[in-house]
């Protein structure tokens, strides 16, 4: 089994706007560690290859991050452990916070890629039913399920 991880992140600008200078300079940079971190599998990309940020199947102000890692280890260490952790301390220059969940992680089999409604489906069930082995967070996790 891989560790299917998605987030939502609700723009405080365009991505245009001189206030997320920062942080659309720094994608290719975190793009980059991510795509060769240990542990990591697969993320969405638009047409063009690069990210999802033209993608806005949330909203037009939401940007998605849609990834694929071996295990929530491998996750964790990336999202906390790598430079990755720089950015995420600087969110709040970027981003709106969400009044509600806006992050979910759940098992799939190995070789499977998610979809950005499978995604949604996921985010909602942890919505409405809390975090369950179906669909949880890195604060709640669960065990990768056996077979």
């Amino acid at each position: 089994m891989h560790l299917a991880q998605l987030n939502l992140a609700r723009l405080a600008a365009p991505l245009t706007d001189a206030r997320l200078a920062d942080f659309v300079a720094g994608l290719p940079k975190i793009n980059g560690i991510a795509d060769t971190a240990p542990g990591f599998v697969w993320r969405l990309v638009d047409d063009e290859g690069s990210d999802a940020t033209s993608l806005r199947p949330f909203g037009s102000d939401v940007i998605v991050n849609l990834t694929v890692w071996e295990s929530i280890e491998t996750l964790r260490a990336f999202a906390f452990k790598s430079e990755h952790l720089d950015y995420l301390r600087r969110r709040r220059e970027w981003f709106v916070p969400f009044r509600d969940v806006y992050a979910v992680i759940w098992w799939i089999p190995v070789g499977h890629r998610p979809t950005v409604d499978e995604a949604q489906g996921r985010l909602d069930r942890l919505r409405s039913d809390g975090p369950t082995v179906d669909a949880f967070t890195l604060r709640t996790p669960f065990p990768m399920p056996a077979g």
